[in-house]
């Protein structure tokens, strides 16, 4: 499925309705150039899961936790990682066990250690400034 935003606000509103479907356990691949908007989708996702802390982007430690919402989101930036190995360093299978959603900026990184049914997302800047295409597969909205 593909979706045009317009805005900011647009593309965050997007994340919220992904998040309405999302189940305990579900991974999200995010792809797309530098500032295309994931972190803004990643707001929005938390948003829809209830989740009412600010919510940034992990570069600089790798990954976030939002614990307050129907589901817990662990909102992952895999752009330091040398490849999926380091994976299993930063304790990737314990949070895939907590139950909660896992959103990963630059999953292009460790693609080959996402297993099947991952949500693919991706985000890229579209005519104008504020423009963004928005891929989903593995999921309706």
């Amino acid at each position: 499925m593909e979706v045009v935003t317009n805005s900011e606000q647009e593309t965050e509103a997007l994340g919220a309705r992904l998040a309405e479907k999302l189940e305990p356990g579900a991974v999200l691949a995010f792809t797309g150039d530098l500032g295309a908007g994931k972190t803004a989708f990643t707001r929005g996702l938390a948003r829809g899961l209830g989740i009412t802390e600010r919510v940034t982007s992990p570069t600089f430690t790798i990954v976030n936790e939002y614990l307050g919402g129907r589901l817990p989101l662990f909102h992952f930036d895999m752009y330091r990682l040398g490849g999926p190995e380091e994976l299993y360093d930063i304790g990737w299978e314990d949070y895939l066990a907590r139950g909660g959603v896992c959103a990963v900026e630059w999953s292009e990184i460790v693609s080959d250690a996402l297993e099947p049914g991952t949500v693919r997302v991706d985000l890229r800047r579209g005519a104008h400034d504020g423009q963004r295409i928005v891929t989903i597969e593995g999921v309706e909205l």
